[in-house]
């Protein structure tokens, strides 16, 4: 049984409110607030970004795994599209920060949004096949959008965190599925500072064709239905994306809605899906079973069958959960915002 041993969590606690941004464009609010079904969204302070968010997620994770020595993690992968080194691993400095080094492989991902969860099956490959005793995947982004794009009002910051093994198991991964494809609808080429979208490709060719193709793909391989889960976690761009895609899949509202954090943080892209899964599992009781989808632009998602084990009630408060980091928060004007995402370069 390859599954979760411990996982870990991390969202920075400022916060600007769409109102705050609306104002200084002079765009409506209420059709940002309505057409994303987004009320705020997390903010990194100037001394945060990826790595440092994807060590405390790490230490999370290693809290809710005592029994792991960290010197026993033989792999650990960090997936972010906002890495602070265009050449310098951040996987060095994580393991490095909760003392797993040196006998042990790391690397950077990038796969847009879904690059934590690729490391999520780097891992189970590698404890599969004998490899390493246990691995770590970390989803952790400080995601970029330019001023005034509709990208700003739903860029956050975030980071989850998962520990996978074969003792100790607190969720077992039944079985995963994947689905790719070449989809032009998200992109930042080398120098640019800001990615940039194409509209017509980010519904139906990426998102919606990805994750319905995965979801659906991971059910049958699984020989199950919507019925036969208790939870569905779905990558989050926006609030309405992944709640019209459950009610495709065949889930109802209430197996969705203990997911949806975005509506307070934001899409932390790599950390999305990552994060929406913690939140689920803060509550989640042994027997009950969960279908993870995340999506990443470019476009793909992966898929995970996963059925909680009865031990997780004794870790789920050894660290904060989504839910303390939620209600921990400090709101910021745009001014402040501005100074914090480093959009007043050359000044001060």
């Amino acid at each position: 049984m390859v599954g979760i041993v411990g996982y870990g969590t991390y969202i920075p606690k400022w916060r600007i409110r769409v109102e705050e941004i609306a104002k200084i464009w002079g765009h409506d609010p209420e059709n940002y607030r309505d057409g994303l079904m987004l009320e705020e969204k997390s903010v990194p302070y100037l001394d945060e970004d990826t790595a440092t968010m994807a060590v405390e997620a790490a230490r999370g994770a290693l809290r809710r795994a005592p029994h792991v020595n960290p010197k026993s993690v033989g792999a650990l992968y960090v997936g972010s599209e906002s890495h602070p080194y265009a050449v310098k691993p951040t996987a060095t400095i994580v393991a490095e920060a909760i003392e797993a080094t040196p006998y042990l492989t790391a690397g950077d991902i990038e796969f847009a949004c879904k690059a934590g969860t690729a490391g999520i099956q780097a891992c189970m490959g590698l404890i599969r096949a004998g490899y390493i005793k246990y691995g770590m995947s970390i989803g952790s982004d400080a995601a970029q959008g330019q001023p005034a794009d509709a990208l700003e009002y739903t860029a956050a910051a975030g980071a989850a965190a998962y520990l996978l093994g074969e003792d100790n198991v607190i969720v077992e991964i039944e079985g995963t599925y994947s689905y790719t494809q070449d989809v032009p609808d998200f992109w930042r080429r080398e120098g640019e500072r800001f990615p940039r979208h194409a509209g017509r490709f980010t519904g139906e060719p990426g998102y919606f064709d990805h994750v319905l193709s995965c979801a659906r793909g991971m059910m049958k391989q699984m020989g199950m239905s919507a019925s036969d889960y208790d939870y569905i976690v779905l990558h989050m761009p926006n609030g309405k994306f992944p709640m019209r895609a459950a009610q495709l899949l065949g889930f109802s509202r209430e197996k969705i809605l203990p997911s949806l954090v975005v509506t307070k943080l934001g899409n932390s892209y790599s950390a999305s899906s990552m994060l929406g899964l913690a939140a689920v599992l803060d509550q989640a009781k042994g027997g009950e079973r969960i279908l993870m989808t995340s999506y990443g632009s470019g476009a793909g998602s992966d898929a995970f069958s996963m059925l909680v084990k009865d031990g997780i009630s004794e870790v789920q408060e050894l660290a904060p959960t989504v839910e303390y980091y939620i209600n921990r928060r400090e709101y910021v004007d745009y001014a402040l915002y501005s100074k914090f995402r480093g959009q007043l370069k050359g000044f001060g």
